[in-house]
């Protein structure tokens, strides 16, 4: 997998630019679909990252984009991803591309391209 490019509002992987936030499990690239965390936005301000969303947690680590540090990630996430013994690696987006380059084969991430 090959990250070209990011910047406010848009990532490029594999040849192919995204203007929205990015799921990445087993190296496939789908939309992140934040309908289901809606619902706390009023909380944190900002959509934040939720256990009722689709995460990725078929992997050793799950990396979280935070776009510029903006993207709240609920304790629940936080808690799931102990239950599971995942690791969960919660960085700037900018830092979460380049921490995805170590053991890329064992790790899912979530990337939030905006703020």
């Amino acid at each position: 997998m090959r990250f070209e490019a990011f910047s406010f509002g848009c990532i490029r992987i594999d040849g192919v630019t995204y203007q929205h936030d990015v799921v990445i499990d087993h190296g496939q690239v789908r939309k992140r679909k934040k309908k289901p965390s809606k619902a706390f936005r009023e909380t944190f301000g900002h959509t934040p990252l939720s256990v009722a969303e689709d995460i990725p947690w078929k992997c050793r680590r799950l990396v979280i984009g935070t776009g510029t540090g903006a993207l709240p990630v609920m304790e629940e996430v936080k808690h799931e991803a102990e239950r599971r013994q995942v690791e969960l690696v919660i960085l700037p987006t900018a830092e979460a591309i380049a921490r995805l380059k170590e053991h890329a084969d064992e790790t899912n991430a979530i990337l939030h391209v905006t703020c």
